[in-house]
């Protein structure tokens, strides 16, 4: 692996892994009032769309870490519904 591949998952991992933490304290308190649900829908289609561009360049760190990323947009929306007082 080259060291262009290796800077590009590594950035990738780190910004994809940085709403784990929120994820877990939602989880664990089972509350999301502070969260914004616009904020993560926003970054989803961000996320998509960087999904998107690394599939049409053929870069396996973009494709991957912003699939993962979305992956976390979405459940961060989920538990934001779930858990938002009404």
């Amino acid at each position: 692996m080259d060291v262009k591949t290796i800077i590009g998952f590594s950035a990738g991992i780190l910004t994809a892994i940085s709403s784990i933490p929120q994820i877990i304290k939602i989880l664990k308190d089972k509350k999301a009032q502070a969260v914004s649900p616009l904020m993560f829908f926003v970054l989803l289609v961000g996320n998509l769309l960087w999904c998107w561009y690394g599939v049409m360049l053929n870069d396996l760190p973009i494709t991957l870490t912003n699939g993962f990323s979305t992956i976390c947009d979405i459940l961060m929306i989920i538990l934001n519904y779930k858990y938002s007082k009404k």
